[in-house]
């Protein structure tokens, strides 16, 4: 009897040394068992996502920004999710008209709301025509990160990609906290070998939208950390663009490639100036369905109707 008390002694001390280091260790802070930001939010990828996970190592990871209007088109696409498995992801304006909290529970609900517990979303700035996006934060907790930030990163367990979250409605400067975040998150998953990020307003778009200016020190953290892929939404189109640098320039070694996907349901946008290194423009409703791989990445656009676009990219 006393040398199993002593047994237990020894384990349950050695159960405090390790609880001990591990509050004094940045290591805590991480989700899905790696290390977290030591400057920011970090949170768990998605539990179990793909009930059916693609043998070899790979991530399916879907979404579109754009989303659910009432009597629009959101329920095709969701109708798209419900047969794909993987983590879904949102690109900002998830509730129009204004993102109110019946915007969010009569119309995003009933359509993408059934994927709730497997989507990682971003802000638009029609959740922000509610105060502070204050609905957009309440409906998705802590899927959408920290209350009130709108940024995050998680990190996907079979392929090992690392993914990041942005606010491209709120402090986009250089000088910003958000920047600040964005550059200790990347530093401290530089051992990741593929890196996606994504947000709602886009650098370059040939929407009616344009290029959205105030993006491009973000975009330019991003180019620097080697970062693959940018997703964004805002135009209500799909385009996809040639792997390029944060003013523009044709850069097929370690240029981003972005792609806008703002076909989720409202209502479609025109193309107008077409940009520098736009490649594909299609104007339809659809969900993009990545394929991730631990050195690759494959994309499908996936219209509710008519021709989509794919290819396959190697990570930096």
């Amino acid at each position: 009897m006393q040398a199993s008390r002593r047994r237990l002694d020894v384990r349950l001390s050695a159960l405090a040394a390790a609880l001990v280091a591990c509050l004094a260790s940045i290591q805590c802070s991480g989700g899905n068992g790696g290390p977290g930001s030591p400057t920011g939010p970090t949170i768990p990828g998605p539990t179990n996502p793909n009930p059916n996970p693609t043998p070899g190592g790979f991530d399916t990871f879907v979404g579109a920004g754009d989303i659910a209007i009432c009597g629009g088109n959101a329920e095709a696409t969701a109708r798209q999710l419900d047969g794909i498995g993987g983590t879904v992801f949102t690109l900002g304006d998830n509730a129009y008209s204004s993102g109110t909290r019946a915007d969010f529970q009569n119309c995003y609900e009933p359509t993408w709301g059934r994927h709730k517990s497997r989507t990682r979303p971003s802000p638009g700035n029609h959740d922000y025509a509610t105060a502070g996006a204050a609905p957009y934060f309440e409906y998705f907790g802590m899927n959408a990160g920290p209350a009130g930030l709108g940024y995050y990163s998680y990190d996907l367990d079979a392929s090992g990609w690392h993914i990041i979250s942005l606010n491209s409605n709120v402090g986009t400067d250089g000088g910003s906290p958000q920047a600040a975040w964005l550059r200790g998150d990347l530093s401290a998953a530089a051992n990741r070998r593929c890196t996606l990020a994504y947000w709602h307003h886009p650098l370059y778009s040939s929407g009616p939208n344009s290029n959205n200016e105030f993006m491009r020190e973000m975009y330019r953290i991003l180019y620097n950390a080697n970062v693959d892929v940018l997703l964004t939404g805002h135009d209500h189109l799909y385009e996809r663009f040639a792997p390029q640098d944060a003013d523009s320039r044709l850069d097929t070694v370690r240029g981003i490639r972005e792609f806008v996907v703002g076909t989720g349901g409202v209502p479609l946008y025109d193309f107008q100036m077409v940009k520098p290194n736009s490649e594909v423009r299609i104007k339809a409703h659809g969900v993009m369905r990545l394929t991730l791989a631990s050195d690759r990445f494959e994309w499908e656009f996936l219209p509710v109707s008519g021709a989509g676009d794919g290819g396959t990219q190697t990570c930096h």
